[in-house]
């Protein structure tokens, strides 16, 4: 029987199937305009629910899964790198397919695509809205009505990310993996370049660079972490019912979601694994974790000036999933928020950038 097991590493959930998923925070965009792609600014602490059932609401204990700090408005995007093995993964956001736009479902569809095929989309910032553009994942409460799911679906039930990975067929999975063999069996086989022109030996590249690597955080430290609770030690009160959080949308970015070049029957019927993902406030965090959140974020304005890098990215030989008219008509936080009153300095022309630990415990699944 095939291993559904998701597990942490780092804070990376990793699902079965070689897939490996990193909440990284960034920049929160204007709602107007279309922007170039934000920097990383550090990765999102990831925790198992299963490690706090004392500390967390009943409806968090029954959908099992993990959970991450965010604050008001934080804007946020998924990277994909280090997925190991083709895959095709659904990203729900309140159980509506940031794909898609259609409610949550057990099967992969391609009328209208429901997935992101791995590991040719490398990252994911936002819902798909439309030809070559997303609009910005950002953090925002339940009960106003101002998520994707209420937008969507008219109600807020569910509110956080929904994972599901599904793999190649045994069929298509031998085959290539059969391929990668020969594949690297050809670069072993070639004669190192020699000669004038030939590759200097270099450092290995830094983990800080590149897109979605780590930006240096504009904002104070955080304080440091409270003594966690001990394992097995008695809450100090029942678990209360935790802020609710989801995900709006704010600004456009150019980015592709592109349309899988396999067929449908290339992929397992069944999925390899799934998670859930709960967005917790930082008071939240630090009352159920006993950790203290990262620093709140960056302040745009004075990134830019600082000269930090934007990217571009776009690949001509893919081609772009259409927008549903569900997620094309979705409203940004700001209506239903207020006005962002945070400046704005558009990036200068030469700050954008064209690019082309063991596993821990296993993380509980639930009912959802």
């Amino acid at each position: 029987m095939a291993d559904t097991t998701v597990r942490i590493d780092g804070n990376t959930l990793r699902l079965p199937g070689g897939v490996a998923v990193r909440f990284i925070r960034t920049l929160r965009l204007p709602e107007t305009g279309t922007h170039p792609l934000p920097p990383g600014l550090g990765e999102f602490p990831v925790r198992r629910v299963a490690d706090y059932g004392d500390r967390v609401p009943e409806t968090w204990r029954a959908r099992g899964g993990v959970m991450l700090p965010v604050y008001l408005r934080e804007a946020m995007w998924l990277s994909f790198a280090g997925t190991s093995e083709p895959a095709a993964l659904q990203v729900g956001v309140g159980k509506v397919c940031a794909v898609s736009g259609r409610p949550w479902s057990d099967r992969l569809t391609r009328g209208p695509q429901n997935y992101v095929a791995l590991p040719r989309q490398p990252w994911l910032d936002g819902i798909n809205s439309g030809t070559g553009t997303v609009r910005q994942f950002v953090a925002v409460p339940l009960g106003l009505g101002a998520t994707v799911e209420g937008q969507v679906t008219g109600e807020e039930v569910w509110g956080g990310v929904q994972l599901r990975s599904f793999a190649l067929n045994d069929r298509e999975l031998a085959r290539w993996r059969q391929e990668e063999r020969q594949r690297a069996e050809r670069q072993r086989a070639m004669p190192p370049p020699s000669g004038y022109g030939a590759a200097m030996p270099t450092a290995a590249p830094s983990a800080s660079a590149g897109f979605g690597a780590p930006m240096p955080m504009a904002a104070p430290p955080a304080p440091g972490p409270v003594p966690a609770p001990a394992a097995g030690a008695a809450p100090a009160g029942p678990p209360r019912a935790a802020a609710a959080m989801g995900l709006g949308v704010g600004g456009s970015l150019r980015q592709e979601v592109y349309q899988d070049d396999r067929p449908l029957t290339d992929w397992s019927e069944q999925p390899a694994g799934r998670v859930f993902v709960h967005l917790v406030t930082p008071p939240e965090w630090r009352r159920i974790t006993g950790e203290a959140a990262p620093p709140s974020p960056v302040d745009r304005a004075a990134y830019t000036r600082a000269g930090l890098p934007w990217f571009d990215y776009y690949d001509e030989d893919a081609q772009d999933v259409p927008s549903a008219h569900s997620l094309q008509s979705v409203k940004p936080v700001g209506d239903w928020l207020g006005d962002d009153h945070e400046p704005w300095q558009p990036p200068t022309p030469g700050q954008t950038q064209q690019l082309k630990d063991v596993p821990g415990q296993p993380v509980e699944d639930g009912d959802w």
